[in-house]
This record gives structure tokens, sequence and C-alpha cells, in this order.
């Protein structure tokens, strides 16, 4: 990983938490998923530039199943150890739907004050 300042890690610290959950919420959406392959796909997905460790990773997946907004399953495969399996409830499609929203509005006011545009 290349050098960040203490500033740049404290600015990446907070723009994860910002986006975390409409990460996992978006993820969710297709298909039930463990909390080990949402980071996976997470680090892959964004080429390694994002990444979760898993012990800050479960406690908001547990916040997000306490709002209602996930729902976690026990499941036991023959040759694997027991995993918890994520699905997103109908409070969690239209809590995605609005944070979508939002994350969107945003995007849209940082590209016009910055002149930044989505290559």
């Amino acid at each position: 990983m290349p050098y960040m300042s203490q500033t740049s890690v404290i600015l990446d610290r907070e723009l994860k938490k910002g986006s975390a959950e409409l990460l996992i919420l978006s993820l969710l959406e297709g298909r039930a998923r463990h909390g080990y392959e949402i980071s996976q796909v997470i680090e892959t997905r964004s080429e390694g530039s994002l990444r979760f460790n898993i012990a800050s990773l479960y406690p908001l997946l547990y916040r997000l199943e306490k709002r209602g907004w996930i729902q976690g399953t026990w499941v036991e495969k023959p040759g694997q150890r027991r995993r918890r399996y994520y699905r997103l409830t109908a409070a969690g499609r239209r809590m995605l739907k609005q944070q979508r929203s939002t994350w969107l509005e945003f995007v849209t006011a940082m590209q016009r004050i910055t002149g930044l545009r989505h290559a």
C-alpha cells in the first residue's frame, strides 16, 4: 500500500464509515452472502482500494440486522464450518434505494464543485 499521510488515513476511514452500509446492502441485493465473502467481494471489486477487516465488518452486519435491513441465517454444509448468511429484507431494499439516491446526489455535487468526472 502506498504511503498515506495521517490526514489521508483519517479521511479514508471516514469515507469507509459513510459508505459501508451502502456497500453491504448493495452486495446483498442479488443474493445472500456470508461475512467473509462480503469482505472479499468488496476488496476484489474495488481492486484492493477498499478493505474491511472481519473485526469491524461483523459488528456492522449485526447493527444492520438489528435495524431490520438484513436477516442472517446459520447454514451448515457438509465438510464446511457453519456460516451465517445474510440477505436483504424489504426494509433493507427501501433503505438501499434511499442510500443510493443520497450517494448519487453527493457524487453529483462533488463533481460540480471539483470539476471531476467519472472516466
